[in-house]
């Protein structure tokens, strides 16, 4: 019989925790937007690891149904969550990073697909700051910026906001290379 001495010594490190993560956003190289990486770092509150859908084909066979594997399902859209400080500067490039792929008042912006997308990491760390784990979001850029809502009710809080990102493919560490 299992006991908690076992189950402890199968829970390698102490399990990975939540908290635990490092994003990097790298600036995409035809649109200047003017950010910190390494600040952006600090301020992502929220982000996770991605999940992986593979298709499944149903295949009649004499009464019975077969399930094979089919094509891998489209990935979901990726989604990071930032704290705002005064000088909005995350938000900002944002805004900009949107912005140059399509103005705002002009419905004009950056043609190449190259000048827009860049690759983004999310890395799992121990709590020695090791990479654990990693997933590189590939040619990604900016689908949506949230709201932020200003209220007065909110009188010990940071604003924060969340940053939808589409990507082609993911990259993760263990399986890809």
């Amino acid at each position: 019989m299992a006991n908690i001495d076992d189950f402890k010594a199968n829970l390698l490190g102490g399990g990975a925790r939540a908290n635990q993560f490092r994003v990097t956003i790298t600036p995409p190289p035809g649109i200047s937007i003017g950010l910190d990486v390494r600040r952006t770092s600090f301020l992502v509150r929220g982000a996770n690891l991605p999940a992986m859908t593979l298709g499944q084909i149903a295949v009649p066979f004499r009464g019975r149904t077969i399930h094979i594997a089919g094509d891998r399902a489209e990935f979901e859209e990726w989604t990071t969550t930032f704290l705002n400080d005064t000088d909005f500067m995350i938000r900002n490039a944002m805004e900009r990073w949107s912005n140059g792929i399509n103005d705002l008042a002009n419905n004009t912006g950056v043609i190449a697909p190259a000048d827009y997308q860049t690759d983004l990491t999310v890395e799992q760390l121990d709590r020695d700051d090791q990479v654990l784990k990693s997933y590189i979001f590939r040619s990604a850029w900016p689908t949506s910026v949230t709201s932020i809502a200003l209220t007065s009710d909110a009188s010990d809080a940071i604003e924060e906001f969340d940053v939808t990102w589409r990507y082609q493919h993911f990259e993760a560490s263990g399986v890809n290379y």
